[in-house]
């Protein structure tokens, strides 16, 4: 029984919600396998023979694989897939556009956003935005696994010696051609990485407020900005700031919440956090029931006194 991770990499790095999928893939027991796809990407294949209890990188290079263009990749799985048992990818953007393409093609049933692996063929899911966790066991000769990385630890990135081995990489499917990306770039950590993260709801009023309040904490602490649906909605904030069931699924080590009431979308993307800190003046605001400490007050005078305090 062996394990196949789709690596997630910059061409010259191994991004961390590998390290989480690497720690499920070794919860499935046997030996883990990491998959590394792209062009000029051996430096990220290197990183990956690195990581601890991985016992082999497959690296596939080529033009068809430069821009990560789901078809190619899928089919680059699929030429492996016949040798494992399990093939996880990390729930993310890349993962969830390629995972249903590879299930689909072995005619076998995806197991989404998987949270716990409680043996080789049975898996914890949350359900109806993380109110309640399905268990599902699969009969399936290969399961195909996206993994909710805040679930499971980081495997540590160095102390591994895993074997590199080349494979050829596959043709162009024709299906589809990159045209262009608009990346954002900003000096803070990435919101799904960052240890802290400061969010801000509709309370804040206006995306002017949003501004002055919320990114002065967030200097302080070096902390990610992120935001609620309904700040996002009404325009205080990018969209690529949303944390919840809808937006991007964090877990920091500290999150702060200013003004947010606490909708079940919002929580769903943020209650496995390790510490919550809630700043609302409404005492029945659905946060408090999650946060491990509460502040009901005006967010307009306490977070500003925090900032000074800091």
């Amino acid at each position: 029984m062996t394990s196949l991770v789709i690596a997630e990499h910059d061409n010259a790095s191994i991004k961390t919600a590998t390290l989480n999928t690497v720690t499920a893939a070794k919860a499935c027991g046997g030996d883990v396998h990491v998959l590394v796809v792209g062009e000029g990407a051996a430096a990220a294949a290197a990183a990956a023979a690195q990581i601890a209890g991985v016992s082999k990188v497959i690296h596939a290079d080529g033009a068809s694989l430069k821009d990560g263009l789901a078809e190619n990749v899928a089919a680059q799985v699929l030429a492996l897939a016949g040798n494992y048992s399990h093939i996880l990818f990390p729930s993310t953007a890349s993962g969830k556009n390629v995972a249903p393409r590879v299930a689909a093609k072995l005619d076998v049933a995806q197991i989404s956003d998987i949270t716990k692996v409680d043996s080789a063929d049975t898996f914890e899911r949350p359900i109806y935005a993380g109110n309640a966790i399905a268990t599902v066991q699969s009969a399936d000769a290969v399961k195909v696994i996206t993994v909710r990385t805040t679930g499971f630890d980081a495997a540590a990135a160095t102390g591994g010696s895993a074997a590199v081995e080349t494979a050829a990489a596959v043709a162009d499917s024709g299906k589809s051609a990159f045209v262009g990306r608009e990346v954002t770039k900003s000096d803070r950590p990435e919101l799904t990485a960052a240890k802290i993260i400061v969010s801000g709801g509709r309370a804040l009023g206006s995306a002017e407020k949003f501004t002055e309040v919320i990114t002065p904490l967030a200097d302080k602490l070096g902390a990610a900005i992120g935001a609620s649906r309904a700040a996002v909605d009404a325009g205080y904030a990018p969209n690529d700031l949303q944390v919840g069931q809808t937006g991007k699924i964090v877990a920091p080590q500290l999150y702060i919440a200013c003004g947010i009431s606490g909708a079940i979308q919002h929580l769903a993307g943020m209650k496995d956090s390790k510490v919550i800190v809630a700043i609302n003046k409404d005492p029945e605001a659905p946060i408090f029931s999650v946060a491990d400490y509460g502040l009901e007050a005006d967010l307009f005078t306490a977070v500003p006194e925090l900032v000074n305090a800091l």
